[in-house]
């Protein structure tokens, strides 16, 4: 059974019940052209998933989102307000939190220390009890929370900058690649952390090679090429497309 498919949201649909909405959106690595005219909109409470190879600009997309890349062209609406020329510190404020490629941790600083940095924006009751909630939901983070960060192993350190981000009560979770590097048995476990969080009831919008995966939690998914939205659709939908099977299921 194929899926139907849209080859470009339409603007109505970018509208309806969004917590973020990008709009024909472009942006520039110098004379290089890296998005063009992207449409993407995330729902408040889903999980959705930006598929496709190495070098489509997914990475780009995020960091557009969060503020970190600039803008050449078109909008980004989070909660109904147009956040396309905020800083990046602004937005951490109104609610966006990106998890980044590569995970990040501060290696030389005490697991502890690395999730209170997540908490920067907030008062020291609230980061207090974000420490609870976050050893609850990383038991092993509390056992390992007196010890550099960098002695934890990938999988490890991929679940330190998830909490690390979730201090800060994020509205929207962006994650950038959260299984690349680790064994099998750890992506599972870093999936099913995913999907547990999408329980919760946090919006997330993850990035991610191993479209199977993704796909499969995912209530919508997006294929990127080229800088471009080519397809979208339902996640359950998509992985039973022919097309999405053959370029990125190896099927």
């Amino acid at each position: 059974m194929t899926a139907t498919l849209t080859q470009l949201p339409t603007q109505q649909a970018l509208q309806a019940e969004s917590l973020l909405s990008v709009k024909s959106l472009t942006s520039h690595y110098g004379r290089i052209q890296a998005l063009h005219g992207v449409n993407l909109s995330v729902g408040a409470g889903q999980l959705v998933a930006l598929v496709g190879a190495n070098g489509a600009g997914k990475t780009t997309l995020l960091r557009a989102i969060s503020g970190v890349q600039p803008v050449s062209g078109g909008d980004i609406g989070f909660m109904q307000q147009d956040i396309s020329r905020m800083g990046a510190s602004q937005r951490v404020r109104m609610g966006i939190n990106q998890v980044p490629e590569g995970r990040q941790v501060f290696a030389p600083m005490t697991v502890e220390d690395n999730l209170k940095l997540g908490a920067f924006t907030r008062s020291r009751a609230e980061m207090a009890e974000s420490l609870v909630s976050m050893y609850e939901l990383f038991p092993i983070l509390k056992d390992k929370r007196g010890l550099p960060a960098g002695t934890l192993s990938g999988g490890q350190q991929q679940m330190l900058a998830m909490a690390r981000a979730l201090m800060a009560s994020p509205k929207l979770l962006l994650l950038d690649e959260p299984s690349m590097g680790l064994a099998p048995l750890m992506v599972r476990e870093i999936f099913q952390l995913i999907q547990k969080l999408r329980e919760q009831g946090i919006t997330i919008l993850v990035v991610e090679q191993n479209a199977r995966a993704a796909l499969s939690i995912a209530d919508q998914g997006y294929v990127m090429e080229l800088g471009r939205i080519v397809m979208s659709g339902p996640g359950a939908e998509l992985l039973r497309d022919d097309r999405i099977r053959q370029a990125y299921l190896g099927m």
